[in-house]
């Protein structure tokens, strides 16, 4: 199938990209940065903007960078460059982990990490370990910035607090303590495919306890979602707290009471990787 007629735009800076998204107030504009999700979208017409904003022309987009107590991935950069970075891997190892089960090398090298989150598929890796490490996002448009925390930014299927005017232009996580272990487990049917449930875990170790717990799980709800009562129970029940807790969907791939059974198993794993290490 073909997408529907629309008016391509390609800007050469940050300037331009936010008078684009400005006009009209950007409702019927998307953003094409790697467009592993978008094209496909648009070629079976679940999406139909008028107007694309193509910004991979546009410079500073791409970098990931250690600044201040932060570590700053531009929203442009590759899926295959957040993976191999050596920031990445010394500041935020939950990311690096979680990156060997998104997709594979073709969507890898042309996919952007704020294509993915701006996309905000339930399933998807990287919005619950946003969750998990805190992270907030840079939105961007004619008006300024502001940052939203990853708790605040996804709020449902393909939703997100980004304004139809706005561009997410860079992910500040902040960087690993030494004391913080972490673990990340994933089921799906193949590898590289949507999770049907994963957990990322992280927890601080004081006096020989664990502390500061964040657990966070993707394809239990409408989006990525931490689970209180699960980090509360750090006590041997937090696989029943997590199992208990949530309400997952059912769909051709796996029902509720699997999903439900992933989500106590994976808990377990995850926080015993994290603990090994």
């Amino acid at each position: 199938m073909k997408p529907p007629p629309f008016e391509y735009v390609r800007p050469v800076d940050l300037d331009g990209v936010l008078g684009a998204l400005a006009q009209n107030g950007g409702e019927a504009t998307k953003i094409l940065a790697g467009g592993q999700s978008l094209v496909p979208m648009m070629n079976l017409r679940v999406v139909a903007p008028k107007r694309l904003v193509d910004i991979n022309r546009v410079p500073g987009l791409d970098r990931i960078a250690v600044e201040g107590d932060r570590l700053v991935i531009g929203a442009l950069a590759r899926h295959t460059d957040v993976m191999a970075s050596p920031n990445v891997r010394q500041h935020a190892p939950l990311v690096a982990a979680a990156y060997q089960h998104v997709a594979h090398r073709p969507i890898r090298n042309r996919g952007t990490i704020g294509g993915n989150l701006a996309h905000a598929d339930p399933a998807s890796e990287l919005p619950a370990v946003m969750l998990t490490l805190g992270a907030e996002m840079a939105l961007r448009s004619r008006n300024g910035e502001r940052r939203v925390a990853a708790g605040q930014f996804f709020l449902g299927t393909f939703e997100t607090a980004a304004r139809a005017d706005e561009l997410l232009t860079s992910i500040h996580i902040p960087l690993a303590a030494g004391s913080r272990r972490w673990g990340f487990e994933e089921v799906s049917q193949r590898q590289g495919d949507f999770a049907l449930v994963a957990v990322a875990a992280t927890f601080a170790v004081e006096d020989g306890r664990c502390a500061s717990p964040h657990l966070a799980y993707a394809g239990v709800a409408d989006r990525a979602v931490r689970i209180a009562a699960a980090e509360a129970a750090l006590d041997g029940q937090v696989a029943a707290k997590a199992a208990e807790a949530v309400n997952p969907p059912e769909d051709i791939h796996a029902d509720a009471a699997y999903r439900r059974d992933l989500v106590r198993a994976l808990t377990r794993r995850a926080l015993s990787a994290a603990a090994r290490r």
